[in-house]
C-alpha cells in the first residue's frame, strides 16, 4: 500500500508539474505575445511612463519578468504558483488568485448538487432497468437515456433559460443571489443561513436542471450494465426466496454491489465541474470559474486566463489522486498494490 501512495503521489506531482511548465510555454509561445500586447496596451494608455515603470507593470501582470534568463523566469513562475500568485488580471483589474478563489465557490457549489443529483437518479434508475431487463420499462427509459446522454447540455440550457426564464418567469436569469439576501454561512444565525443557502440554490437551479437532465441518462445506462452482471449471483436468489420485493432487491441489494464501479468516475466528475462550468455559466450569466475563463478569452486577459486553466487542470488531476488512493477502501476486493 504504501509503494502504491508513493508511486500514485509522484504521478500526480509530475502532471502537475507538467501542467505548470506548459503554461509558462504558452504564455511566451502563444501568438501575438501577450507581453508586447500588454506592453503596446500600457504606452498607448500611459504615454508618459517610464520603459522600466512599464516593464515592471508588464511582469506584475502575467508575473513573469521577460528581461530576466529564461531560466529565472521559469523558477520566478513556478514560485508564485506555489505561492499562489497568478498575475493580475488585465481586464478585472485584480490579483487572479482573488478573482478564481471569488469564482470558484459558486461553481463548486451549482455542480456539486448537479452530480449528486444526477448521479442519485441515473444509479437509481438504473438499478431498476437491470432488475426489469427487457420490460417496457427498461425498454422506454434505455432510449430515453440514450436521447439525453446525447444532447449537449447547452442546448437543454438555452431552452431552460428561454421557457422559464424569459417566456414564465418562473426563475432568474442572471446572478448569484438577490440583491436583498445578506450572503452568510454562520450555525448561530441558521434563518440567514438558510435563506441565503435557499436563494443561491433557486438561482442555479436551472443551471443544476440542465446538467441533470442531459447527464442522468448516461449514468443510468452505465448503472444498468452493471447491474446486469450482478444479477446472477447466488445471495440475489436468496434474497427472492426471502420473500423481498423487487424494488428493495434492486435498490439496496443490485445497486449496493453495481455502484462500485463507478465511484472512480463520481470522483473523476467532481473533478471535471470546474472543466465543464464555461459554457452553461456564460448562458445563465453566472460568475463562477468558467463564466471568467470565457470572459478572460474575449478579453484577451492572459492571466485570468492561464490562471484558469491551470486550477481546472489540477482539479481533475486531484479528483483522481483521491479515487486512486480512496478506491480499495471503498471496495475491499481490489488489490491496490497490483500484486494480488
Amino acid at each position: 500500500m504504501y509503494e502504491y501512495f508513493v508511486k500514485r503521489t509522484g504521478q500526480a506531482l509530475f502532471t502537475a508539474f507538467v501542467v505548470v511548465s506548459l503554461s509558462f510555454a504558452l504564455v511566451r509561445l502563444m501568438p501575438g505575445n501577450p507581453a508586447d500586447q500588454l506592453r503596446g496596451q500600457l504606452i498607448r494608455n500611459n504615454p508618459d511612463l517610464s520603459q522600466q515603470e512599464i516593464n515592471r507593470r508588464v511582469a506584475n501582470y502575467i508575473n513573469i519578468d521577460f528581461s530576466a534568463p529564461l531560466h529565472e523566469q521559469y523558477l520566478s513562475y513556478v514560485s508564485g504558483i506555489l505561492q499562489g500568485d497568478f498575475g493580475r488580471s488585465i481586464s478585472q483589474n485584480a490579483p487572479v488568485s482573488e478573482i478564481l478563489g471569488q469564482a470558484l465557490p459558486w461553481t463548486i457549489f451549482a455542480f456539486s448538487i448537479a452530480i449528486l443529483l444526477m448521479f442519485g437518479v441515473g444509479i437509481a434508475l438504473g438499478a431498476l432497468m437491470a432488475y426489469w431487463e427487457g420490460s417496457r420499462f427498461d425498454v422506454s427509459f434505455t432510449g430515453v437515456g440514450i436521447v439525453l446522454n446525447s444532447t449537449p447540455n447547452y442546448v437543454t440550457a438555452l431552452l431552460f433559460l428561454y421557457v422559464f426564464g424569459f417566456t414564465l418567469g418562473w426563475f432568474p436569469t442572471s446572478g448569484h443571489i438577490s440583491s436583498q439576501v445578506t450572503p452568510v454561512v454562520d450555525p448561530l444565525q441558521p434563518v440567514a443561513t438558510y435563506d441565503f443557502v435557499a436563494n443561491a440554490t433557486y438561482h442555479a437551479s436551472l443551471l443544476i436542471a440542465s446538467v441533470v437532465i442531459t447527464g442522468f441518462g448516461g449514468v443510468a445506462l452505465a448503472m444498468r450494465g452493471n447491474s446486469i452482471q450482478v444479477l446472477g449471483e447466488d445471495y440475489l436468489r436468496v434474497a427472492r426466496l426471502r420473500g423481498l420485493s423487487d424494488s428493495r432487491i434492486a435498490l439496496r441489494y443490485v445497486a449496493r454491489n453495481a455502484i462500485l464501479p463507478m465511484y472512480t468516475g463520481l470522483l473523476l466528475a467532481f473533478g471535471a465541474i470546474i472543466g465543464g462550468s464555461a459554457i452553461l455559466e456564460q448562458v445563465f450569466t453566472y460568475p463562477g470559474l468558467g463564466y471568467y475563463i470565457v470572459t478572460a478569452v474575449d478579453a484577451r486577459d492572459y492571466p485570468l486566463m492561464m490562471g484558469g486553466f491551470i486550477l481546472i487542470t489540477l482539479a481533475v488531476v486531484v479528483g483522481a489522486f483521491i479515487a486512486d488512493l480512496t478506491y480499495g477502501l471503498v471496495d475491499p476486493r481490489v488489490s491496490t498494490g497490483g500484486n494480488a
